[in-house]
């Protein structure tokens, strides 16, 4: 009987073989880039929800996200009322997503002590919000009990900011806070009198928890990061990855300069350095390292193009939205002044992978292999929604919230057109569809995909919120010590005329600052704390806040914090302390860029001449980035000597430097680089590649 048995088809079973494996692989890449996101990225570490309590939480956070984009559009209400329920609705549900402690891993549990700070804290800014009227009126005359209310909602949400943002947000916090009290008890020994005055001025005014960093992100923020948690799941970040190997996979080196690209693009979207640097390291980073990059220079590039997505117009992060409302200017406006820094900064990273491409003669994808053009146009309409954001925002005809309104119309739509098309060509595990059996499939798809995206819409916005109210808690302390000024004259006083010294001493402070800290709150810390600083040392408003936005967002790839590099370390299993070292080198331009900016607005489109003016800087400045990277890696035709990597970066920061003379004078001195590395190498007999 066994002579009539079926017998198995070899290559059938290699194929099947072949796909157990590349499930398998796909299944070890998605759980390191979890544990990875679990270790770097404090919004990961959450609590395990399944069955019915997983569905009523996602019910909940889409019902919260509704709900914001509801009240945004039509409520009328008292501010503080408004943003008093937002906080109350951000306890709730921060305290069901996110545990004590990281490993808290007990499925659909939440101790009994969560319960109690979540009712304490929830309640205490419901409280405010029904009593906000009579509150407003008492002023400083609290009775103690306001004054509980109030220093336990103070408390509750510092406790959610340890869990969802981390402790160097909270150790800034934490002195301010011990100073205010001491500030406080210097004028007046009394324990209780200093005690409702900062509680008073940090609980029930628009000067501490429910300041404008928390209007600003109950206004506009939450709203696009629904956008984006939408605009993810049109398939948007895999059109960009698409675009990006086409565009620049087949030149030398291709993985690197397509994750320079696709995270410049994809990190636009999604405002979080450390999130983009695992989500689309995990596909560029093997790439790079099976093309022969170095681990340590792979994790590197993600890192580095992952957190420049921070300052990539149009979007930077939602942080354009705070930075509109902090200089009190249009956003079209600051979309505008970010696209000449964005471009230095991106262009230095991708001469800087290119430079190390040519020296390890590392080759490019071949063309057959990268996904074609008529593919790519069929599916540019998955930009759609982002585009009509840029134009509505841009042309004034709508406010920003009922723009961000729209566009989450618009990605709902496209998501439905993807889906649709997607069944009727049956892509993915699907076989091709009927019309109307395409039409359901794209429908039921699409509620769920809504749900999905309304939810972590919601999650993102947990994190945002906090950190928002803490900055507006440090400013509160800020303003109620006088602090600013004392730091703004010691600052100023130190500079002296040199101001070079002032911009150096706010440098630090950013990067100080902004070790860990989320984009958005990291720049309300910067302008309440570091702006006026150079503001005060006469440098431009949008200057100011430019400098002082760069550096506090260069603090994710600056060690000993580089959190944004340490995960791009982690997926390329390389050296973090390496890795973070080669993250600062691709990203020299954003440290030399501002101080450009900040002596020539020009580059800003500030006080300008004449468009030459703005030419003139771009193109030196770009060639003092060419310069500068060449320095740093040591190769153009063959290895650079060191003296003469010297007299390269002299030129290129001379380039860099604004004025006529400098451009000249740097151009020459790289020039004669150049031509005698060519003659050299070709004296010996063509270009040497060191590795």
């Amino acid at each position: 009987m066994g002579l009539f048995k079926k017998q198995k088809d070899p290559v059938v079973e290699m194929e099947k073989d072949l796909v157990h494996e590349e499930n398998g692989m796909e299944h070890d890449i998605q759980a390191d880039v979890d544990a990875v996101m679990k270790k770097y990225d404090r919004e990961s570490n959450t609590r395990v929800w399944e069955g019915i309590p997983k569905t009523m939480l996602r019910a909940l956070m889409a019902g919260f996200s509704v709900y914001c984009i509801l009240m945004t559009l039509f409520s009328k209400a008292l501010p503080e009322r408004r943003l008093s329920l937002f906080l109350g609705f951000i306890i709730i549900i921060g305290y069901l997503v996110y545990p004590a402690r990281k490993g808290a891993a007990r499925v659909n549990h939440v101790p009994w002590y969560d319960w109690i700070l979540m009712a304490l804290g929830a309640g205490s800014f419901f409280y405010f919000a029904i009593n906000a009227f009579s509150i407003i009126q008492l002023a400083t005359k609290l009775q103690p009990v306001h004054i509980i209310v109030g220093a336990i909602g103070i408390v509750v949400l510092i406790e959610l900011c340890r869990r969802c943002v981390g402790l160097p947000i909270l150790c800034v916090l934490g002195v301010l806070l011990i100073y205010t009290f001491y500030n406080q008890l210097s004028w007046d020994p009394s324990f209780y009198k200093a005690l409702k005055n900062i509680v008073y001025k940090l609980f029930y005014t628009t000067s501490g928890v429910i300041g404008t960093p928390v209007s600003v992100c109950y206004t506009y923020i939450v709203l696009f990061i629904i956008f984006g948690a939408f605009l993810e799941r049109t398939g948007i970040a895999n059109f960009f990855i698409s675009f990006a190997n086409r565009l620049a996979g087949w030149s030398s080196g291709g993985p690197a300069k397509v994750a320079v690209i696709s995270s410049a693009l994809c990190g636009m979207v999604s405002g979080s350095s450390v999130g983009n640097t695992v989500t689309t390291g995990s596909v560029t980073i093997p790439m790079m390292k099976k093309t022969g990059y170095k681990p340590e220079f792979a994790g590197a590039v993600e890192a580095a193009a992952s957190t420049g997505g921070q300052i990539m117009p149009p979007i930077m992060g939602a942080a354009a939205f705070l930075m509109a409302e902090y200089m009190n200017i249009p956003y079209a406006q600051v979309a505008v002044k970010a696209i000449l820094p964005a471009l230095l900064y991106f262009t230095g990273i991708f001469i800087a992978v290119h430079l190390e491409a040519k020296k390890l003669g590392l080759k490019g994808v071949p063309r057959e292999e990268l996904p074609a053009w008529r593919l790519l146009v069929r599916d540019c309409y998955l930009i759609i929604p982002l585009i009509l954001l840029v134009w509505l925002v841009s042309s004034g005809s709508k406010t920003m919230s009922h723009s961000a309104a729209y566009s989450i119309l618009a990605a709902i739509a496209v998501g439905f057109v993807n889906f649709f098309l997607q069944g009727k060509r049956g892509e993915g595990d699907t076989q091709p569809m009927t019309t109307g059996k395409a039409l359901g499939n794209a429908g039921k798809r699409s509620f769920f995909s809504a749900v999905e995206s309304l939810e972590a819409g919601s999650r993102g916005a947990i994190t945002v919120a906090v950190a928002c109210s803490m900055a507006g808690i440090i400013a509160g302390c800020i303003t109620v010590t006088g602090l600013a000024s004392i730091l703004i004259n010691a600052i100023v006083q130190l500079a002296g005329n040199a101001t070079i010294v002032g911009l150096v001493l706010t440098m630090l402070c950013c990067i100080v600052l902004g070790m860990g800290v989320p984009t958005t709150a990291n720049y309300c810390i910067m302008a309440s704390t570091c702006a006026p600083i150079l503001i005060q040392l006469g440098f431009p408003l949008v200057a100011a806040h430019f400098f002082v936005f760069y550096f506090g967002i260069v603090a994710d790839i600056t060690p000993p914090v580089a959190l944004a590099a340490y995960a791009g370390s982690a997926i390329a299993k390389s050296d973090p302390m390496k890795t973070g070292i080669n993250a600062t080198k691709l990203a020299i331009a954003a440290f030399i860029v501002p101080y450009i900016f900040a002596y020539s607005p020009a580059l800003l489109f500030e006080n300008i001449s004449g468009w030459w003016e703005v030419a003139q800087i771009c193109v030196s400045a770009l060639l003092g980035i060419f310069a500068i990277a060449a320095s740093l890696n040591g190769h153009l035709y063959k290895k650079v000597h060191w003296v003469l990597r010297i007299v390269l970066a002299v030129g290129g920061l001379g380039m860099m430097i604004p004025g006529t003379l400098t451009d000249v004078v740097g151009l020459v001195l790289v020039a004669a680089v150049i031509a005698y590395q060519k003659i050299s190498a070709k004296k010996h007999g063509g270009p040497v590649v060191t590795a």
